[in-house]
């Protein structure tokens, strides 16, 4: 396997890491509709979440029924399925396999279990469901794709960087950071023109529901919506996560805690799995 490739594999497997990254409040104790409520009126919303975490795609579904019941939910976009994916031809009977055809669903990277709850919600009521995410093809061109290190400032391209390698548990070659980068990069920029493109109704948002680090102000998907839109960002934090407040204090609007997962070393998995070098 050519080493672009067994790179593109350990990005999506890095993507609990790259979600941790965020700022740090105090907790949340409303009930998630209140919550909700406190974030409007926005055109778009951000759901960060860490990708294990059981109680966020909670969350998420009580996210998703707070705005249906109030007419507010123009669509749901995803980073779990590829921008040009969608429900909006599909009936509000539509079964749960449809669904996930219609999306293009990868059940071994995004267990639909997770998502389904909300997903099916917002079908049901007849709000479509969008794919958000940087298709898989176009991966290998955004790599090589310079121009997109000029979509953040040097800053901001720094940091993202910074996370690329914390998030592959400094296991990449030096040589490959700035292209995984870029498909970072790449990736928040799909998901962008997604949500700006999505017709909306007075009063209404997008939600997109993402891992946290695509959610980040600084650095994510909000650094390539148009200005002039109204963004709330939030991130789900499950328990306490290091120093990462200090690092990024200001990158989200809002930080709903949630209990600790148990202790897991994704590291060490992620070292376990990696591929050796050559001798």
């Amino acid at each position: 396997m050519h080493l672009s490739d067994r790179l593109l594999a350990w990005c999506a497997s890095a993507a609990l890491l790259l979600s941790a990254c965020a700022a740090r409040q105090g907790p949340d104790e409303r009930p998630v509709p209140q919550r909700v409520q406190s974030l409007m009126p926005a055109d778009v919303i951000l759901l960060g979440e860490q990708h294990d975490a059981s109680e966020h795609h909670a969350i998420e579904r009580e996210s998703v029924e707070a705005l249906l019941a109030q007419r507010q939910l123009a669509a749901l976009a995803l980073e779990m399925a590829e921008a040009g994916r969608s429900t909006a031809r599909l009936s509000t009977a539509a079964t749960e396999a449809q669904v996930q055809a219609a999306l293009g669903w990868d059940a071994k990277a995004w267990p639909w279990a997770d998502y389904a709850a909300p997903v099916m919600a917002a079908v049901r009521a007849g709000v479509p469901v969008l794919g958000a995410n940087l298709p898989r093809a176009r991966m290998k061109a955004a790599m090589a794709d310079v121009s997109l290190d000029a979509q953040l400032s040097d800053e901001a391209r720094g940091a993202q960087q910074q996370a690329v390698r914390e998030g592959h548990c400094n296991l990449l070659p030096e040589s490959q950071i700035a292209p995984m980068t870029r498909i970072q990069i790449a990736r928040d920029r799909s998901m962008a023109h997604t949500l700006a493109e999505q017709p909306r109704g007075p009063g209404q948002a997008v939600l997109l529901i993402t891992g946290a680090g695509h959610a980040v102000r600084s650095r994510g998907v909000p650094q390539h919506l148009p200005t002039d839109l109204k963004v709330a960002t939030v991130q789900m934090q499950a328990g306490h996560n290091g120093d990462d407040g200090a690092r990024a204090l200001g990158d989200f609007d809002r930080t709903w805690k949630t209990p600790p997962l148990p202790a897991r070393d994704h590291c060490a998995d992620m070292k376990a799995s990696s591929p050796r070098p050559a001798p």
